[in-house]
Parts: C-alpha cells; sequence; structure tokens
C-alpha cells in the first residue's frame, strides 16, 4: 500500500489525518514551526506530550527514520486515534503510552533529547517532571494558548535555567471561501516556547 505522505519534506494536509470531533489539532502551518524549533535528528528520542490527534507525532517519525517517538495521551479514545493515524502513515517507530502527566513520565522509555509538551494540565509540574528526564544537551518545546498558561511556562522557564529560550506566537491566516468570497481566516493562535538544557 502507497504511503499517504511520500515526501520528505513535513507538512502534511490536516485532511490527510483521521480526526474526532471536539479533539484540537495543531493546524499544519503550527506543526512546520513546531517541527523547526524541536530541531530533530534522524535518531532523535522524542516525547510529545498531550500528543492529541498525534500530528506532531507522526510527522516527527517520519523525519526521524532511525528514532523512537513517545507519544503520551491520558485519554483511551484519543490514544486509539494516534495509533490509527500511525497506521495511516505507515509508521513503527512510535510507542503510544496511555497515561496522565506528570505521573506517568517515569514510566515512559528511552531518555528523550527532545521533549514537546502541548498545553493541558497541570503545566507547571509537567514541565518540571519531565524536565528531569530530559538529556543534557536535548531541547524542551511548549505550546500554549491562553495568558495563565503562558505565565505558568514562563515562571518554570526561569526557575528550570532553561538556556537559548525563543517565544513566538505566529498569525496564521488561511484563505476560505464564506458563501460567495473568499477571506482569510485566522488559524487558532498559539504560542510556542524552545530551549535548550545545557547542565
Amino acid at each position: 500500500m502507497a504511503s499517504l505522505w511520500p515526501y520528505t519534506t513535513p507538512g502534511i494536509p490536516d485532511s490527510l489525518f483521521e480526526q474526532l470531533p471536539g479533539i484540537p489539532m495543531s493546524k499544519r502551518e503550527v506543526r512546520l514551526l513546531v517541527l523547526g524549533y524541536l530541531r530533530l535528528q534522524k535518531n532523535a528520542v522524542l516525547w510529545d506530550i498531550g500528543a492529541g490527534t498525534g500530528t506532531i507525532t507522526i510527522e516527527a517519525a517520519l523525519l526521524c527514520a532511525t528514532g523512537q517517538i513517545v507519544a503520551v495521551e491520558r485519554d483511551q479514545e484519543v490514544a486509539t486515534l494516534i495509533r490509527h493515524n500511525c497506521d495511516r502513515f505507515q509508521v513503527s517507530n512510535v510507542e503510544v503510552i496511555e497515561g496522565s502527566a506528570p505521573e506517568c513520565l517515569a514510566q515512559l522509555p528511552y531518555q528523550p533529547d527532545c521533549i514537546l509538551i502541548e498545553g493541558g494540565r497541570p503545566l507547571q509540574a509537567t514541565l518540571e517532571t519531565a524536565w528531569r528526564f530530559l538529556a543534557t544537551g536535548g531541547r524542551f518545546v511548549v505550546t500554549v494558548s491562553n495568558l495563565e498558561n503562558l505565565y505558568q511556562v514562563s515562571e518554570s522557564f526561569s526557575k528550570l535555567q532553561v538556556r537559548n529560550i525563543e517565544v513566538v506566537q505566529p498569525a496564521v491566516n488561511r484563505l476560505e471561501m464564506r458563501g460567495y468570497h473568499q477571506v482569510f481566516a485566522a488559524v487558532d493562535p498559539i504560542f510556542i516556547f524552545s530551549g535548550e538544557k545545557l547542565d
């Protein structure tokens, strides 16, 4: 069976992913930015905490041919959806863990050199617990969509002494048809924090 995405570049169209009503999905333009900030290598070990639909998990798995991606999702139905999307894209280097962060993090396999936290609660506890497992020299990326979480991440990055911090709030608009007119519609706003663990 031919792969749904036979290309070496990331940027899978949103419509190719299986979705569930009410479950948020990282849009293609946001995924491209997050993947850029993760700076993945082909043999990377990535923990994707709060993986949701699994869109970033799958894009990362395709980029990291000899790496390992661990997708953490607390909702059983959503975890099943991630597995289904992995099958659709024929990725075999993803392990889906059903569990709630931060409690489940100590049981995750492999030491990560990249950790992505996609929002969620309790955010500060998850950040601080995940940080302990990140390899020295590793990348830490967090996405949030509201001001409360923005402040929590900022405080945690300061407390953890995250280095080489970058924060972006991209503005992405897509051309859509609304009735008989073409309009630009904003993609859900998001903040992306990234940094490194140097010691």
